[in-house]
């Protein structure tokens, strides 16, 4: 049995393909570098060093489409490819993890006022 196939891509202009694969790229590697879901510094650590040049690539992107003219960033047509690329779920781990999940290292969540 073959797997559900999936939407087609909307059209995108080149400029646009690369800001969104920019944007799901700087995403995960944002959520890598996320302290509430993350337990190695290391990882980390690469993640937040492969962040700097990502989003380069994200402003250079927006740069390009700001040269040529596009003014305007099509939300519906870029929210649609944003879906069908799973971005949902690329980017989910940027979000603080509701308590439940937080916990269940096995940590109370109290620091003793650090981080504040």
């Amino acid at each position: 049995m073959l797997p559900p196939e999936l939407p087609p891509l909307p059209a995108l202009t080149r400029a646009e393909g690369e800001l969104v694969d920019h944007y799901l790229a700087t995403a995960e590697l944002l959520g890598r570098v996320n302290p509430a879901r993350g337990d190695d510094t290391y990882a980390a650590l690469r993640a937040a060093q492969a962040l700097v040049a990502e989003v380069t690539r994200l402003r250079d992107a927006l740069a390009l489409m700001h040269a040529r003219g596009e003014t305007e960033l099509h939300r519906a047509t870029l929210e649609r490819a944003l879906r069908v690329l799973d971005g949902e779920r690329r980017a989910g781990r940027v979000a603080v993890p509701p308590p439940e999940e937080a916990g269940a290292g096995g940590e109370s969540g109290e620091e003793g006022g650090r981080g504040r």
